[in-house]
């Protein structure tokens, strides 16, 4: 591999350790915005990655996204001010929206609550999955100049259902990611 990857999961119950090859760092960053970002910026600067594979849990929005699908872009969903456009920081030089450098994807829309109805916002801002934790992930990397790729199991339909339905699928997407990822080594 002549890549020095770093992959990223936020839970062992997503992704089990032990389950992937010994050249492949796994960390795990806990859930939510604050221990992604902090998760990833500590694993960067310990293993220097030239490329962060994400691996995580997401509500599906629209009907048919099943499995395990590319995230090509994704935005925060939770920034809601009178300062700025919702899902925009106000005052942050920082981009607004991360883009992987997967060729095509779908929108993932990253906040701190446990998504269990639709939201019109997520229509108009073009978002078809949420999760709790990429965002953080792919801020970190372009801190560093690190590329991301990311890959989201539909673990749930992000309606009042969600939070048994993910705590009951959410190791589910493990064989298929790593179908994935014996690929992509």
């Amino acid at each position: 591999m002549s890549e020095k990857l770093l992959l990223v999961c936020a839970l062992p119950d997503e992704l089990v350790p032990g389950s992937l090859p010994a050249n492949v760092r796994v960390v795990y960053t806990g859930m939510g915005k604050i221990n992604a970002a902090m998760g990833t910026l500590k694993a960067i600067h310990e293993s220097r990655p030239s490329l962060i594979l994400n691996l995580g849990t997401a509500g599906g929005l629209k009907e048919g996204l099943t499995g395990l699908l590319p995230i090509g872009r994704v935005v925060q969903r939770d920034v809601v001010t009178s300062l700025a456009p919702r899902g925009q920081m106000p005052y942050c030089p920082r981009p607004q929206q991360y883009f992987s450098i997967q060729s095509s994807g779908h929108t993932c829309g990253t906040g701190d609550s446990f998504v269990t109805a639709h939201d019109p916002w997520f229509d108009h801002a073009a978002i078809d999955l949420v999760d709790m934790e990429l965002y953080a992930i792919a801020a970190a990397a372009h801190e560093h100049n690190v590329p991301w790729m990311s890959f989201k199991y539909v673990s749930d339909r992000a309606d009042d259902a969600a939070v048994d339905t993910w705590k009951r699928d959410k190791h589910l997407g493990q064989q298929l990611f790593l179908e994935a990822l014996k690929k992509f080594l």
